[in-house]
């Protein structure tokens, strides 16, 4: 618990700003900009394939802690205060910044018009509760839907689409589907999957802009996917619907919705205005301070060590550590004994067609080998199942599985701990690695 003259204010109320304030109990203020219920955005793509309802995905309510649906606008460091776009002000002494990241909106041509910020109708980006319940009220059977993005949050909004019903096409600039987290033989197997849902794959694709016309209630099915590039009529001033996307190539793909699946970018727009030091996140040292130490930075939102994660684990990760280094500051302990050193993370996935058949991927460190590293690989084409692993010396660096989970656990605890891969008997052998549960 925070001592009384302790005030902790809170920007943000996802997992990682939720997680500070749970730990560190009373004398603290979430601002959440969400009107939403806390939820994990984690399985936001399991609300969209229709599997789970959004309450299911709420977070433990912090109680009156959580102002729902108020932005900070402005922080004010000489007078510690936070400003809110209701009027309210909210005094500090310390303030963490949990602000997250925005979803990245691409440089398309027909996205925005001139001066406008506004999307045109049946165009989706997939961040937040808001976004997944637009485009779940907007998907049915057999509408044409267009990913437009092959990372993990493109791959896991096409397979919901698709378990909807949707006609969905994927378009990939890379040359494979989650390149930052699968290896060549990875990823086609992942293809083989989402191709199995029905889902049409284009990598290598570069989508040049969208085609609009001025709304009207959605149109009837045509058949195919693709037609030539063709302009639609507009009316000034007239809302926008989306009809398609126009590709590098010249090639049209007709859609009736566009998911925006381009990655995300940290949010450090108050942080900046404040004139806190900013790379590509808000710069923090390991006891999650920036440049003004009465203010930490956690999750999404933060770069440590030159590193910006995006994903939960490390946001919780920093969460618990900056909890550790408040409480342990007030008790006389060092704050460099409760910091953080970074995370290992490891990237988690499950993919089910229609309830049947699901392919679980996971993959951490290292996929891609330097010379001298030893690789071991198992693959099973009938099962569709495929294991890696990366050594280097004695230690783990890196692996990838899909299909066959069972040994995830073992790997994923010698890799975290970087431990040398022997035992009493000497030299592990590889093969034993990939293949024993290790008790997970």
């Amino acid at each position: 618990m925070t001592s009384e003259q302790q005030r902790v204010v809170v920007i943000g109320g996802g997992l990682a700003g939720l997680r500070v304030a749970a730990r560190l109990g009373a004398g603290v203020t979430v601002l959440g900009e969400e009107a939403h219920s806390p939820y994990n955005r984690v399985l936001l793509a399991e609300v969209l394939a229709g599997r789970y309802a959004p309450e299911v995905i709420t977070l433990p309510s912090p109680g009156p802690a959580l102002r729902r649906g108020v932005r900070a606008v402005r922080i004010d460091r000489a007078e510690q205060v936070v400003h809110c776009d209701d009027g309210t002000v909210e005094p500090y002494s310390t303030l963490v910044l949990a602000t997250g990241s925005n979803p990245v909106l691409p440089a398309l041509r027909g996205l925005f018009e001139p001066e406008g910020r506004e999307l045109p109708q049946g165009v989706h980006a997939f961040r937040t509760m808001d976004d997944c319940l637009a485009l779940s009220g907007a998907v049915r059977p057999g509408v044409r839907a267009v990913v437009i993005g092959g990372g993990l949050l493109g791959v896991s909004a096409a397979r919901a689409l698709a378990e909807r019903g949707a006609q969905v096409v994927l378009a990939q600039q890379g040359e494979r589907l989650m390149e930052r987290q699968l290896d060549a033989e990875a990823s086609a197997l992942l293809r083989l999957h989402l191709a199995g849902l029905g889902v049409e794959i284009h990598t290598e694709c570069r989508v040049r802009g969208l085609s609009t016309t001025s709304a009207a209630p959605l149109p009837g099915l045509r058949p195919g996917p693709r037609a030539s590039n063709a302009g639609e009529a507009e009316i000034a001033g007239a809302p926008r619907r989306v009809t398609g996307v126009e590709l590098a190539d010249g090639y049209r793909l007709d859609a009736d919705l566009v998911v925006l699946a381009c990655g995300v970018r940290p949010r450090t727009g108050l942080a900046q205005a404040a004139g806190l030091d900013v790379g590509k996140g808000v710069l923090v040292d390991d006891e999650l301070r920036t440049s003004d130490p009465r203010i930490h930075a956690v999750g999404d939102c933060a770069e440590h060590a030159g590193r910006v994660y995006g994903l939960a684990g490390p946001a919780l990760e920093q969460a618990d550590a900056l909890v550790g280094v408040l409480l342990g500051t007030g008790k006389g302990i060092p704050a460099a004994a409760c910091g953080y050193t970074g995370t290992r993370a490891l990237t988690r996935l499950t993919l089910t067609a229609g309830g049947d058949h699901p392919l679980d991927l996971a993959a951490f460190g290292e996929t891609t080998p330097l010379p001298g590293d030893d690789v071991v690989r198992l693959t099973d084409a009938t099962r569709r199942t495929y294991r890696k692993v990366v050594v280097r010396g004695d230690r783990l660096v890196g692996g990838v599985l899909l299909g066959e989970l069972s040994s995830v656990g073992a790997l994923a605890r010698s890799w975290e701990e970087s431990a040398a891969l022997t035992d009493e008997h000497g030299p592990t052998d590889l093969f034993h690695l990939l293949t024993d549960d290790g008790g997970s």
